[in-house]
């Protein structure tokens, strides 16, 4: 489109709805791609506020014959959500649950309403929704009715369709349709040409579907026949927004069992677990699931075996689903390697947190190498499950490619991440060959293209293979009699457009780009970190789960640009330079990488490891390169440097007096990029390398058969916090361990990293090593403290030096305060300090380093209760600096304070982290200390 059309367009639906309009370029890239391989551009996007703003983007689109897109949470996998003209997107606005019958066991919901949220509000009935994707914390009822969304329990509850009452729809021409059972509601234009249709066709429509319980591939014509009434909701659902709009759905609920256990089937291989999945059914259960040991290599909790069922079973009561399942797995014995049962909700939520992870872990194959979807979700009858995968693994041999299978297996239906090249000609040649063979494989084993997540773009090219010529003219006829003018969703289920056309890796560069740091997972190819980003959008989960840290902008936010799947987005666009056209100095990539905390939470909680605070570093560093950056870049991004100019002219006293002088301190906030509503930490008068050199003096000499550890001073535990280092050096010299501090000033180059100046993050680096160089030939672990710090070393630093082989010796050598207790001082017993404990794993712990080993420590010092998750929102500095206070206190309102406010009088508040003990004082008034901190503290009578 034109820009001159576009800015027309613009201002029309600015001037028709009330909703948000946005054709700037950051929305239009952020809606480029779904979770497919597929990329369309749109010209525009649109959030509307209620159906009539709906009707209002048809009506303006349709004057200027531009294309109309229904968009959910966009974790569609065959391209049905990536958008062409204007995309409606419905997680904004219309995400209502309107009402809720129990009685009925009905709701009403609009189409942006987030499943799970449906389930929660259903849950205080004893009721559920039946489906439930692996993404149903993000997912949208309006994306599932479009897709036909099934999920693990729809051996028991069936699919989207199964459990859709009523549908309120608009067309593209205009016609408000309630789409039911019976025709007598209808327009007499939709209702004379559907019995028309289905009246001359009916042989065709009884005889031309494959018999199986997900049959999702093409328009479901065969719920027109007479003797289903009509059944219009049904047909809709599945069409993938090519017919109508829906607006609002009246959908069925279920009644939740009252108690549920899972039942973890081992065998011998993916065939045999295959093929035993069906024998099961008799026994009622909610979810037969499989996966093979090629997915879930190192899972822990699993049994014996070289694939896996997970056959979840429900009950009244505890004990009666545990009977249920321990009744599966009698009966499984004879073909099974193993089983466990499990009861306990936590124990299974951990195991099934394996198998929702699968889409997005998937997408690495064990050697590294990148797996795709487009042939993710075909179905065949279940008793033909075990046949067709044999065949299914030797069509991927015959082709070259490698694959993963897991899913559905108790409904017939597969899963699978295959690692075609689609970047190279001879690689999409491929891809389209092994397409159509494995179309015609489906087919011989009477199986539908697709299961569960639509044809999309991916797969509605070969629907003729499956239904004939005669069914997909049907399929033509049936959208030209609700989209004449064919402007909904365009090249989708009729008329389709090829399989390798509209692929999202078609514009990114062939080269890897010239980078900073080295990529070690990703083969040095920023692309290829970028590409990690599949779209399934766990960053987009509105609420942290238990330790859980991943996204806390956008939970604050909840724009998508704010997400890390967002954020990739808009980087893979500047790579493509079509949409973002600015490549490394872009604005709006800027702009979205702005208020990323660089927590790395996503790091650890994305499915595939999206690493955004690396991104965002090097996207700094060359956003920045040879320009002024903002002031907090040097303010804070150099603070190493002043504390260090403050420790050697001893000038704490002084700068602290002027700090507490309100003009001065706001002249010094604003010169420095510092938010106003912060105060400026107090420096310490004796830095922990001063009292060190003091104490090594007079502390007594360990014995020789003592372990060396070397303590690392960190900058915010040096001159900000050095309490915290003399108490580790008392706990350690306590548990046995000869402490040394090293010889000369030493920094994980951490500030520089997280404002992207790394140029001199690696200058700062190199001389650490040198200063390190004697500990690391003379084999010393190293003992970190600060938990952004010791991440660094263990990540930034061997990243941004990988030809420096001393990086990835001091990155091995380090650990945190409690792994080395444990590893070093096996036999020391903690003192106990029998308190209970709120307070915040630091994210960067829990991202890289793990807190396995404090949760331990704690444990064994009478320290008990958990600490928060997600994160403290200060993130370094992150929450110091100007324009993000409000995010950073929002970040921390999430869960910290509330559970530090809520805490009972006597509670020990925990953080390892400068940055979270500084916003627990500063927004709460609370101090919290580290775990050196308290065990020092008891070791010393307190």
């Amino acid at each position: 489109m034109a820009d001159h059309q576009a800015d027309e367009l613009e201002q029309a639906l600015r001037r028709a709805v009330r909703g948000d309009v946005s054709f700037d370029t950051a929305s239009r890239a952020l809606m480029t791609m779904d979770a497919s391989n597929y990329r369309r551009v749109p010209d525009g996007v649109v959030a509307p506020r209620d159906a009539d703003d709906v009707a209002a983007v048809l009506a303006v689109c349709r004057e200027r014959g531009v294309p109309v897109v229904a968009r959910g949470a966009g974790t569609s996998i065959a391209g049905q959500a990536t958008g062409l003209g204007v995309v409606l997107d419905f997680t904004r606005h219309m995400r209502g649950i309107v009402s809720l019958d129990p009685e009925r066991r009905t709701a009403v919901v609009q189409p942006g309403a987030i499943l799970d949220d449906l389930r929660t509000a259903a849950g205080a009935h004893g009721l559920t929704f039946g489906p439930d994707p692996s993404t149903h914390s993000r997912c949208t009822l309006g994306g599932m009715i479009g897709n036909n969304s099934c999920g693990s329990h729809s051996v028991a509850w069936g699919t989207t369709a199964d459990n859709v009452h009523e549908l309120d729809v608009l067309t593209y021409g205009g016609e408000r349709v309630r789409a039911a059972q019976g025709l007598h509601d209808l327009p007499a234009r939709l209702r004379d040409g559907i019995r028309s249709l289905a009246g001359h066709h009916l042989a065709l429509l009884r005889t031309g579907f494959p018999e199986l319980p997900r049959r999702i591939s093409g328009y479901a014509l065969d719920e027109l026949l007479p003797e289903k009434n009509a059944d219009l909701a049904r047909a809709l659902t599945g069409s993938e927004g090519t017919l109508g709009v829906v607006t609002e759905a009246t959908v069925r609920l279920v009644e939740a069992p009252g108690a549920r256990a899972l039942a973890v089937l081992g065998y011998p291989d993916e065939s045999a677990a295959a093929e035993a999945a069906h024998t099961l059914l008799p026994y009622g259960p909610l979810t037969v699931e499989g996966m093979a040991a090629d997915l879930v290599a190192g899972a822990s909790g699993l049994p014996k075996g070289g694939a896996w069922l997970f056959v979840e079973v429900g009950g009244a009561t505890r004990e009666e689903a545990l009977s249920r399942a321990q009744e599966v797995a009698r009966a499984a014995a004879e073909a099974t390697t193993g089983h466990t049962v499990v009861a306990d909700p936590a124990g299974q939520r951990a195991l099934w947190r394996v198998r929702e992870d699968a889409s997005g872990t998937a997408t690495r194959m064990p050697d590294g190498s990148e797996a795709w979807p487009g042939w993710e979700d075909c179905a065949v009858p279940p008793p033909r499950l075990g046949a067709y995968l044999r065949d299914f693994r030797a069509l991927m041999a015959q082709h070259g490619l490698r694959g993963t299978p897991y899913g559905h297996f108790g409904d017939g239906c597969i899963h699978v991440r295959i690692d075609f090249d689609l970047l190279t000609e001879p690689g999409i040649r491929i891809f389209r060959a092994f397409s159509s063979d494995l179309a015609d494989l489906v087919v011989a084993h009477g199986g539908s293209l697709s299961g569960e997540h639509g044809d999309g773009l991916a797969r509605a090219e070969l629907l003729p293979r499956v239904y004939g010529d005669e069914m997909v003219g049907l399929f033509s006829r049936f959208k030209d009699l609700w989209d004449p003018e064919g402007g909904l969703n365009p090249g989708v289920l009729a008329r389709p457009q090829r399989l390798d056309q509209n692929l999202r890796f078609d514009p990114l560069p062939r080269r890897p780009v010239d980078v900073e740091f080295g990529y070690p997972h990703d083969k040095g190819d920023f692309s290829a970190a970028v590409r990690r980003c599949v779209g399934v959008a766990k960053c987009r989960n509105e609420s942290v789960s238990g330790s859980g840290v991943m996204c806390p902008s956008y939970r604050v936010t909840g724009e998508e640009k704010h997400s890390t799947r967002g954020r990739a987005r808009l980087l893979h666009e500047m790579l493509a330079g079509e949409v973002v056209q600015d490549g490394w100095r872009s604005e709006e990539v800027r702009d979205a990488l702005d208020l990323c905390l660089s927590c790395k939470g996503c790091r650890s909680d994305c499915p595939v490891e999206v690493d955004m605070a690396t991104y965002k570093a090097e996207f700094l560093h060359h956003h920045y390169e040879g320009r002024v950056r903002p002031a907090a870049h040097y303010s804070m991004g150099w603070l190493p440097v002043w504390l260090r100019a403050a420790s050697l002219l001893r000038a704490a006293p002084a700068a602290n007096a002027l700090a507490g002088v309100t003009p001065l301190a706001a002249l010094a906030k604003r010169m420095g990029g510092i938010a106003p509503e912060r105060d400026i930490p107090e420096l310490a008068r004796e830095p922990f390398t001063r009292w060190w050199r003091e104490h090594a003096r007079t502390v007594p000499r360990a014995g020789n058969d003592a372990r060396t550890v070397v303590l690392w001073p960190d900058t915010f535990t040096n001159h900000l916090s050095p309490s915290v280092g003399r108490s580790a050096v008392a706990v350690l010299e306590a548990a046995g361990l000869r402490v040394v501090v090293p010889p000369g000033p030493v920094c994980c180059g951490l500030t520089w990293v997280s404002t992207g100046q790394l140029d001199h993050a690696r200058t700062v680096m190199r001389r650490t090593l040198d200063v390190m160089a004697p500990a690391l030939d003379a084999g010393l672990p190293v003992v970190g403290l600060e938990p952004s710090c010791t991440a660094a070393l263990r990540t930034d630093l061997p990243e941004l030096l990988g030809a420096d082989p001393r990086a990835a010796r001091l990155a091995g050598s380090v650990s945190t305060f409690a792994q080395a207790l444990e590893e070093y001082a096996p036999d020391w017993r903690p003192p106990k300090v029998d308190r209970p404990v709120v307070g915040q794993t630091h994210c960067h712990q829990h991202a890289v380093l793990g807190d396995a080993a404090e949760r331990r420590l704690r444990e064994r010092a009478g320290l008990t209760g958990a600490l928060s998750g997600g994160c403290c929102g200060l993130a370094g500095n992150f929450g110091f600096e100007d324009g993000h206070y409000d995010v950073s206190v929002a970040c921390a309102e999430e869960q910290l304070l509330p559970s530090v406010r809520a805490a009972d009088p006597g509670t020990e508040i925990l953080a390892d982290g400068y940055s979270c003990r500084t916003q627990l004082h500063q927004l709460a008034g609370r101090r919290a200390r580290h775990l050196a901190e308290v065990l020092a503290d008891r070791l010393l009578g307190g």
